[in-house]
């Protein structure tokens, strides 16, 4: 496994408050971005690793609790074969030690959003290793190209840097997306807010192939994966529902029954403007069958598709 330098950075980015080391301003802190990563490049093509590992880095970190919190976490387990710590230890991530430990006279790679380095820069140390399917789309994907960090994200010198829970990921998604979180609190919405499912039962937030990174390749196999009694074949199909379920429906939560993006009869007429019917809303409530309850729903029921012989306008 192939690292960049990462000690200083790894502690900036969970708010860990280094040792001596940083209480001297080092020549390096006011370089650039791109002067600072090709210093570190140097570094690598030098390649001084300390003789001890971890144990040189501890000698001035160990009295951070989050610095030492790694050693509870799968990056930090010496006997699996992938764990940073079974390689090359902190330098797996952090980088050749070189001087560093002289009073911090060399740069090592830091993350999160106090470091000098771009998130391109950091993220690329975590796909060195992390490159299996659930993080293929990275590049190119939405939180790429806002240029975040792996670290926005994940703690990884704590235990739970997965964010296993679901409870865990919704919060981290509602930090960013608080429209979206909102939206789970309305009147109908999916069960988000009681922790039944998270953000990523719909979308990958490492990327995808589809829209708004979502897990399939569609809006309608998104829905589908749940909501497979809708999915057809079947002998008579609505134009809306077979192209995109968002068309009617607000997955993220709406003030109407059922995700209605509106109710009927305005969410009909937004297509069926004079079918024959008494085609605009009714200003008395009950005054004809069209809008009263259910309004459209009252004779076409089978909205979604009928498979009767009878049933082209969807009403068996």
């Amino acid at each position: 496994m192939h690292g960049w330098p990462k000690i200083l950075i790894y502690l900036s980015l969970a708010g860990v408050t280094l040792g001596p080391v940083s209480a001297q301003a080092a020549p390096w802190q006011d370089l650039s971005s791109a002067q600072l990563e090709e210093l570190l490049v140097k570094k690598f093509e030098q390649g001084q690793y300390s003789k001890k590992g971890a144990d040189t880095c501890l000698t001035c970190h160990r009295k951070s609790d989050q610095v030492m919190a790694i050693f509870s976490s799968a990056h930090g387990d010496t006997f699996s074969p992938g764990s940073p710590m079974a390689e090359l230890q902190c330098e797996t991530c952090h980088g050749p030690l070189g001087k560093h430990n002289r009073g911090g006279k060399e740069p090592m790679i830091t993350f999160g959003s106090d470091s000098q380095l771009s998130a391109q820069s950091q993220n690329s140390v975590c796909l060195g290793c992390h490159s299996d399917s659930q993080s293929h789309d990275w590049h190119g994907s939405t939180h790429q190209m806002e240029e975040l960090s792996c670290t926005s994200c994940h703690s990884v010198h704590q235990a739970d840097n997965h964010l296993s829970t679901v409870s865990d990921i919704n919060a981290q998604c509602s930090s960013c997306h608080a429209q979206q979180s909102a939206d789970k609190h309305k009147r109908s919405s999916h069960p988000l807010a009681w922790g039944q499912m998270s953000c990523i039962s719909c979308h990958n937030p490492h990327g995808g192939s589809s829209e708004f990174a979502l897990n399939e390749l569609s809006v309608n196999d998104n829905c589908y994966s749940c909501h497979a009694e809708k999915r057809g074949p079947v002998l008579w199909e609505h134009a809306p529902v077979t192209e995109d379920c968002s068309i009617c429906h607000d997955p993220h939560g709406s003030v109407n029954k059922a995700l209605l993006k509106q109710d009927a009869p305005q969410l009909c007429q937004q297509c069926h403007l004079d079918d024959g019917h008494a085609s605009k809303v009714v200003r008395q409530p009950g005054a004809d069958a069209f809008g009263a309850g259910r309004s459209c729903l009252n004779c076409h029921s089978q909205i979604h598709g009928s498979n009767h012989p009878a049933g082209s306008n969807f009403s068996r």
